[in-house]
């Protein structure tokens, strides 16, 4: 990984960015053990790894910037994240969020404030990513910043579901809307849970890979892949659906790499 194209200045969509971000989100699923000695060949001497309970993340550090990482979870363990009793919202930063996503959250948090504290020594700019549920965390992440007024260069998120009702969404995105990119692969089920009837809206900008894997960030051809998905939630966890086969972080890091998305596109 060629960290000298990371650029950890800017607040705008950068791919080379979402390479090295999509790539960390795919190295939070592997122990401390692991992780370290990879992202020390990134050029981050600093390293730290939380896991309490059910949630897991790692955070990297150099006198550059600082990223968060957020470990996801298997499909079908994200459906007992969707029962009844996690699924409820609870006030949380920027409004009411899924209770579930929230706890989950709140036990790697102080933790993970106490090690920025720490390490943003030079202004280091401050990167959040995560995969699936790791996703929803990270989100999480960025409100607690947002609502102590610390600034956060960027997130980028892959087959995140949905975080909080209406009122989260509206401040999130007022704060934070130009810094979010949201990756969904084609009809990666994960993304479209919990539901809007259920009264959860997404937030950020997102962007999409069509089914041969191009890098799309029309709404016309969002509508469209709204009404194809609209009966795959029902199959969520269930092996060999393409929504499913679509939520692969190892598929996001695919396209990426593809020549033709290797563009700025916002």
């Amino acid at each position: 990984m060629k960290l000298n194209l990371f650029d950890p200045h800017t607040t705008h969509y950068r791919h080379q960015n979402a390479c090295l971000l999509a790539k960390a989100s795919l190295m939070a699923y592997q122990s401390s053990d692991v992780i370290q000695p990879e992202v020390e060949q990134w050029g981050f001497p600093q390293f730290a790894f939380m896991d309490r309970k059910d949630s897991q993340a790692f955070m990297a550090g150099n006198a550059d910037m600082i990223i968060i990482a957020f470990r996801g979870t298997e499909p079908t363990n994200l459906r007992d994240w969707m029962t009844d009793l996690r699924i409820r919202r609870k006030t949380g930063p920027y409004g009411k969020v899924h209770r579930g996503f929230l706890k989950g959250f709140q036990v790697l948090w102080p933790e993970i404030r106490a090690t920025v504290a720490k390490w943003q020594t030079q202004a280091q700019s401050l990167w959040l990513t995560g995969h699936s549920l790791g996703g929803a965390l990270a989100t999480l992440a960025m409100a607690s910043l947002g609502e102590e007024a610390k600034p956060v260069h960027g997130l980028y998120t892959f087959g995140q579901p949905r975080v909080g009702g209406t009122t989260f969404a509206r401040n999130f995105d007022l704060d934070f809307k130009a810094r979010m990119f949201r990756f969904v692969n084609n009809n990666d089920v994960v993304t479209r849970v919990p539901t809007r009837e259920m009264g959860f809206r997404h937030v950020g900008q997102v962007l999409m890979f069509d089914t041969f894997g191009k890098l799309q960030t029309d709404l016309h051809f969002w509508n469209h892949f709204l009404d194809r998905v609209a009966g795959r939630v029902a199959d969520l966890g269930k092996p060999g659906t393409d929504g499913v086969k679509d939520h692969s972080m190892a598929q996001y890091l695919k396209h990426l790499g593809r020549k033709d998305n290797r563009k700025n596109l916002l």
